[in-house]
């Protein structure tokens, strides 16, 4: 039942009014004359504290606040996979449609299309029992079977009638027992975590076909990844590139407070993308919430929330989700000014108290899980959020405290991105704790020596990182042919195999087992090299064998062509260096 009261007071965004009887934390509100859409984040005696999710400007004292005694919720159906949506799901096309190219104050659409009639196959019969999180039927939306919950707030019960047909999402399709009504579509709170049956361990590496993420700094499948990096540094650019190739079946993007152009370039160039899977569009199993910097601070705040309500939706169906956050540091700043608009005691850098608490809260909504209503449907949301440190300071609030919650960090280097080193992921400030959860899908997906080969190279490149100090002090010719060996070796796997470029149709992504082979035969090299420094061979004869350029090119043979090739490169590379020994010694 809608309640009313007035505005007493305005602080850009944040709005206190009073009178308004039972209102409840959480509530969506309409504020003023124009309606326009808040939510109440506090409650002080009669008085209520609403953040507003768009333009307060013009708004006056003594103008009405109603409340909808509801909290925000998404509208969650077909209809979701190709969405533009704006930070509190409104769908920017349709109102693009209605008031041109900027959104007017107060504008209300519905998110899902009412208009559009989708064919409905019932699962259950009419007697049958469901509780709540089970599938009662299904649609066909592109590619997938968009499986229709029973919402997870409902109590369940018998199903009493279900029909097959055509039906818009808020159509009535069935009904229960008790009369609770079916439909297509169902609403859920944004800031309430959807309920599972029970998480699973991280066990199963998320596959990105990036070999310095695959291989040295892993992320598990529903697991939670932060990529530090100051401007220019490839955040968005990576996140693109996860959205493209990973193994996730559904994609979720959300742009939080990022620049307008940066996001129009998002909108503009996702529509463009193939899928490598399919070959059909990649929005065809995509969803993009766009928030720019210029848009209201309020509903940049909520925009991440409606990005994992969506994301852990799509995995109660039983999909892997991934959730590209871009970037959580702009929500950081969205709290940090409403909580300097309600006069909130500052914590470190202005930031609110709960920082820490809110970051965690939102990531540890990423998971591995069982989902309600049968142990057959296994999903996932793996979150991966981009964070901007002010001048790409990682001491700062908002990235210690994501480090201290992700298990996997990124560190993105400038000066990398200034080399056109892509991705830039600086190899000795990156790390994954999720390393050893992987060993049995290791054993049972690749190679015994795999886990040995990149420790080897993770010590290569460390070596060669305190080797090359020494270089800049007192020149090259002070080291020993065997450290001269380690730098060229590191130069090998930093150019070689840790460096892609998306603009290569073969390089932009590396299956596992072909970055496997490249890491066997650099260091399959090295250990060559080794063994011939030890028997009298020289440094500058090792430097001019031809299997150098080989491995440089490895990564441009094709994935079909490319284990035959590997096999009798393995078989040719002894033989190299014992034909260079019988020619020196000769």
């Amino acid at each position: 039942m809608a309640t009313q009261g007035t505005i007493i007071k305005i602080a850009g965004p944040a709005v206190i009014a009073r009178g308004i009887p039972g209102a409840c934390m959480g509530d969506l509100v309409r504020v003023g004359n124009e309606r326009l859409l808040g939510e109440i984040i506090r409650l002080d005696g009669e008085t209520a504290f609403i953040q507003v999710y768009e333009d307060t400007s013009g708004l006056q004292i003594g103008e009405p606040v109603q409340s909808t005694g509801t909290p925000l919720s998404l509208e969650l159906g077909p209809g979701l996979l190709t969405g533009i949506f704006d930070g509190i799901q409104r769908p920017l096309q349709t109102i693009r449609e209605q008031t041109g190219d900027f959104i007017a104050r107060g504008a209300v659409t519905e998110a899902l299309d009412r208009k559009k009639r989708w064919a409905f196959t019932p699962a259950v019969k009419p007697g049958a029992k469901v509780g709540p999180g089970d599938v009662v039927g299904s649609v066909k939306e592109f590619a997938f079977e968009h499986r229709i919950l029973l919402p997870p707030a409902s109590a369940g019960g018998e199903v009493k009638e279900i029909r097959a047909g055509e039906f818009a999402v808020d159509e009535v399709l069935g009904r229960l027992s008790d009369g609770t009504e079916l439909r297509l579509m169902h609403r859920w709170p944004v800031r309430q975590a959807r309920p599972v049956a029970r998480k699973l361990d991280p066990r199963e590496p998320f596959i990105s076909g990036q070999r310095i993420i695959d291989v040295l700094f892993p992320v598990a499948m529903g697991g939670a990844a932060a990529i530090p990096g100051p401007f220019g540094s490839g955040k968005t650019v990576m996140q693109q590139t996860l959205a493209k190739w990973s193994n996730a079946d559904v994609i979720v993007y959300v742009g939080c407070g990022e620049r307008g152009n940066e996001m129009t370039h998002v909108l503009d160039e996702f529509p463009e993308l193939v899928d490598p899977r399919s070959g059909r569009p990649l929005m065809e199993r995509t969803v993009i919430i766009a928030n720019t910097s210029n848009m209201p601070v309020a509903a940049r705040e909520a925009s991440v929330y409606t990005g994992i309500t969506m994301a852990e939706y799509w995995r109660d169906q039983g999909y892997k989700v991934a959730l590209m956050a871009d970037s959580t540091s702009r929500w950081a700043e969205a709290m940090r000014e409403i909580s300097s608009r309600l006069e909130e005691m500052p914590a470190e850098e202005g930031y609110p108290p709960y920082l820490s608490s809110r970051l965690a809260a939102f990531y540890e909504r990423a998971g591995r899980v069982i989902a309600m209503g049968g142990p057959e449907r296994n999903g996932s949301v793996t979150v991966v959020g981009a964070v901007s440190p002010p001048g790409g300071d990682l001491s700062e609030p908002v990235t210690q405290a994501t480090l201290r919650i992700t298990g996997t960090f990124w560190s993105l280097d400038a000066g990398l991105a200034n080399r056109r080193h892509f991705p830039a992921i600086h190899w000795l400030r990156s790390y994954s704790l999720y390393t050893p959860l992987f060993r049995e899908w290791y054993k049972e997906n690749l190679p015994a020596d795999f886990e040995n080969l990149r420790d080897q190279a993770s010590a290569i490149l460390q070596k060669e990182s305190e080797l090359q100090e020494i270089v800049q002090l007192v020149g090259p010719d002070a080291l020993q042919d065997d450290q001269r060996l380690i730098i060229e070796v590191g130069k090998m796997l930093r150019e070689d195999f840790l460096q892609q470029s998306s603009f290569s149709e073969i390089d932009a992504h590396c299956p596992f087992e072909k970055a496997y082979g490249m890491l066997r035969a650099t260091l399959m090299f090295y250990d060559e090299a080794g063994a011939a420094l030890r028997r009298g061979m020289l440094m500058d004869e090792i430097l001019n064998l031809t299997q150098i350029e080989e491995i440089a090119r490895l990564k441009e043979v094709p994935k079909d062509e490319f284990p035959a090739y590997i096999k009798t490169w393995f078989e040719r590379l002894p033989d190299a260096f014992s034909a260079k020994a019988a020619a020196g010694g000769a």
